[in-house]
């Protein structure tokens, strides 16, 4: 089975997204050169940039696990498994892409920011349905309040600004009929793009690995290794760091993330003819496209063909460890794994979203004992996010976390040597260190 499309002759509709997010068109026709400008800013997202990006998102973090999460002591604590993915990557991102504030490590909002954008993302699939946002009762509030997170003038304060978004901004700057509130629908886009996709492909991949221990241990595993042999044997005393090279080398821990986001993958990709064109959809057939015609690609129905994968129900954590070709009716595919869409609409930052998803899984699996909360029902996709990419659960799923033991023991040594020192200190009048 092949899909082929030329992507100078197809290209995707973006009428949703300006009604979803309220920003002017940005067309060659009104701004010359802007658009080409903006997509060649997503190369910021990859490549040698894709480095500084990964090492910046790896401290944000292990900031917010430090400061909210790594606590000693033996009890479990019990949460949301998608509104604790939803809460760490919208921060964590938040803070790579736009940058902390001028002085401390975290917006002080960042509550505010969390619960202004799940009602936002609740009401999407309803936005992008091109539903009267006046219809929504307090859509548009909330629209209004997230941009506010993201004006100009706010921002020009913040530090720590990725190239990328430095860029995008430069970019609208330059166009003075773009007003301040544009820009802001411009950035709250890419913000949205950012985490309303990479939060609930981190909750299945957690949430699957919660299901399967032996896959667990296994990954978790590999991950202790890959730290060994690159000279950084883990420990809880320090923070924990990854570079992509590493993140690479975890050939179980991506095939796993590749596992779940083909379970969970729910898009749909659809181009509109720009010109009359024939598409051969196999040897025999073939289809006789007219200009202005919408087509449309349902990557699941590869995902979870049985021609394809074998058990395409199952997770398999180690599939495409284990396979790296797959075939249909003797054919080899091109295109036989696309979460993240293809053709000239694939997600730029996809690379970008990956590595942060196995970072947050990383930090999951090394510092804490994880399990799911009994007499549950299994999780199932959010029907109403059909199409939009990665579906949130139609439910959360109750889990539970706690330090590991043998780190609990390490941080309690910690504090204790910390107070014998300041002891010490105080007994022996010791005001020069």
């Amino acid at each position: 089975f092949y899909f082929i499309i030329n992507p100078f002759t197809i290209q995707k509709q973006d009428g949703s997204a300006l009604h979803s997010f309220g920003y002017t068109p940005v067309t060659e026709g009104t701004f010359p050169g802007l658009p080409e400008q903006i997509a060649r800013a997503y190369r910021l997202l990859h490549g040698e940039h894709l480095s500084p990006l990964t090492q910046s998102m790896m401290g944000n973090l292990m900031m917010i696990f430090h400061q909210d999460h790594l606590r000693p002591g033996g009890a479990w604590r019990t949460r949301g498994l998608y509104d604790f993915c939803v809460e760490v990557t919208l921060e964590a991102t938040f803070l790579t892409l736009y940058g902390r504030p001028a002085k401390g490590l975290r917006h002080a909002d960042a509550a505010q920011l969390k619960a202004s954008f799940i009602r936002f993302d609740d009401a999407f699939p309803l936005l992008i349905a091109q539903v009267p946002i006046w219809l929504l009762a307090g859509v548009g509030g909330i629209r209004r309040k997230l941009m506010s997170y993201l004006t100009t003038p706010k921002m020009s304060g913040w530090a720590g600004v990725s190239q990328f978004i430095r860029r995008r901004a430069q970019l609208l700057e330059r166009h003075p009929i773009l007003g301040d509130a544009d820009k802001a629908a411009h950035h709250l886009a890419m913000l949205w793009a950012s985490v309303a996709n990479t939060a609930p492909a981190g909750f299945w991949a957690a949430y699957h690995l919660l299901r399967h221990p032996e896959a667990l241990r296994a990954i978790r595993q590999e991950i202790r290794d890959v730290l060994e042999s690159s000279g950084h044997k883990f420990s809880a005393g320090t923070d924990l760091a990854l570079n992509p090279q590493q993140l690479d080398k975890m050939i179980l821990l991506e095939s796993a993330v590749h596992e779940s986001l083909r379970l969970s993958s729910a898009s749909i990709n659809i181009r509109v003819a720009q010109e009359d064109l024939t598409l051969r959809l196999n040897n025999e057939r073939a289809m006789a496209v007219r200009k202005g015609d919408i087509v449309a690609l349902y990557p699941r129905s590869v995902h979870m063909d049985a021609a394809v994968y074998d058990q395409p129900q199952t997770f398999c954590f180690d599939r495409f460890a284990r396979q790296t070709e797959f075939f249909k009716n003797g054919q080899k595919l091109r295109h036989y794994l696309m979460p993240f869409g293809s053709g000239a609409s694939i997600c730029p930052g996809r690379f970008f979203a990956v590595n942060e998803i196995k970072q947050f899984v990383c930090l999951l699996l090394l510092y804490f004992d994880l399990r799911l909360e009994t007499g549950q029902p299994d999780a199932r996709p959010d029907a109403s996010r059909a199409g939009l990419g990665i579906p949130r659960p139609a439910r959360d799923v109750r889990f539970q976390y706690r330090m590991q033991q043998k780190q609990k023991h390490i941080y309690i040594y910690i504090y204790i040597y910390i107070y014998i020192f300041f002891q010490y200190v105080k007994k022996n009048r010791i005001t020069d260190l």
